[in-house]
């Protein structure tokens, strides 16, 4: 019995700094690619809000985002998922929006205007 409670202890300071890790990775890359000063809080309002509400981003916003890189894209909505405060939402969903958004973008930045 006692076995089982050192090997729970264990398995939960495991996590703990697995968690940990995760978020001074993403923290680190989120440093060393200068991510939070690539978009404007306009437009980062607008990538937040279609990833993790409800809305849409202009395509402004979207040349931001496609601008900001998708390394620093993916680091700054995981470390977003790390917060307390969104604990309630589904990372899975939350990520799947995420790349749907960042590839809605991708495609509207690299398709040609159309011809007036």
């Amino acid at each position: 019995m006692a076995s089982l409670n050192v090997y729970s202890v264990l398995v939960v300071l495991f996590l703990i700094c697995a968690a940990a890790m995760a978020t001074k990775e993403n923290d680190q890359i989120i440093k060393d690619n200068n991510c939070e000063t690539k978009m404007g809080l306009p437009c980062v309002l607008e990538a937040f809000t279609s990833i993790f509400e409800t809305g849409t981003i202009s395509s402004k916003c979207c040349g931001e985002l496609v601008g900001l890189g998708k390394v620093c894209h993916s680091a700054l909505v995981k470390r977003t998922l790390e917060n307390p405060l969104f604990k309630y939402l589904s990372p899975a969903t939350l990520i799947a929006k995420s790349i749907q958004t960042w590839n809605n973008c991708l495609a509207l930045i690299d398709s040609p205007s159309p011809s007036a």
